[in-house]
C-alpha cells in the first residue's frame, strides 16, 4: 500500500505509551511507601475496570496507560523491600530517617529519605539514591556533607536526626 493511503494520525494514535523504566537501584519501602504502591495498583485495577465495562475508542488511550502503570506498580511492590521504622532515632542518618539541615545562610530544612516511588521534594520526601539522599547517608548531627549539584555543590550541615513524621 502507498504510504499516501496511510492514515498517520491513526497509526500514532493506536501507538502503545511508553514503558515506565523500573529503577535498577534496590526497592527499598518505608511502610508507608508500601501502603501508598498499594492503594496506586488498586486504583489503577478499578480504573481499568471501569474503562473495559465502557468499551469506547476514546479510552483506549488511557487503558493502554493503565495497563503499562499496573505492570510497573506490580512490579514495584514484587521487588520491594520494607525497612521498618526503628523505634528510636538513629545516631547516623539511615533510609526512613528524617535529617534537618542547615543551608549556608543559615535556613533550617527538614528531609525524610524514602523509597523512589515515594519521593515528593515538596513535601519533605527524598530518595535514598538522589545526590541530596546520597549525601546525607551515614552522616551524624554536627557532621558537615556536600550536597553535589549541576548547579553547584552545597554545603549543609546535619541539625537533627530523628524518627519520620509520618510512620
Amino acid at each position: 500500500m502507498s504510504r499516501a493511503f496511510v492514515n498517520e494520525d491513526l497509526v500514532a494514535d493506536n501507538a502503545a505509551p511508553p514503558e515506565r523504566p523500573i529503577s535498577t537501584d534496590t526497592n527499598y519501602v518505608t511502610p508507608r511507601g508500601f501502603k501508598m504502591l498499594e492503594t496506586r495498583l488498586a486504583e489503577l485495577a478499578a480504573e481499568r475496570s471501569v474503562l473495559k465495562a465502557h468499551n469506547e475508542i476514546t479510552a483506549r488511550d488511557r487503558l493502554a496507560e493503565v495497563e503499562r502503570d499496573l505492570v510497573y506498580y506490580a512490579a514495584r511492590i514484587e521487588s520491594a523491600r520494607r525497612v521498618p521504622v526503628p523505634a528510636q532515632a538513629p545516631e547516623q542518618v539511615t533510609f526512613g530517617a528524617r535529617v534537618t539541615v542547615a543551608t549556608p545562610d543559615g535556613e533550617e530544612i527538614a528531609y525524610t529519605l524514602v523509597g523512589e516511588d515515594e519521593a515528593d521534594v515538596a513535601q519533605g520526601l527524598i530518595s535514598w539514591v538522589s545526590p541530596l539522599g546520597n549525601a546525607l547517608l551515614g552522616a551524624r548531627e554536627a557532621d558537615e556533607v556536600t550536597w553535589r549539584r549541576p548547579v553547584g555543590d552545597v554545603k549543609l550541615e546535619v541539625i537533627e536526626i530523628a524518627l519520620p513524621e509520618n510512620k
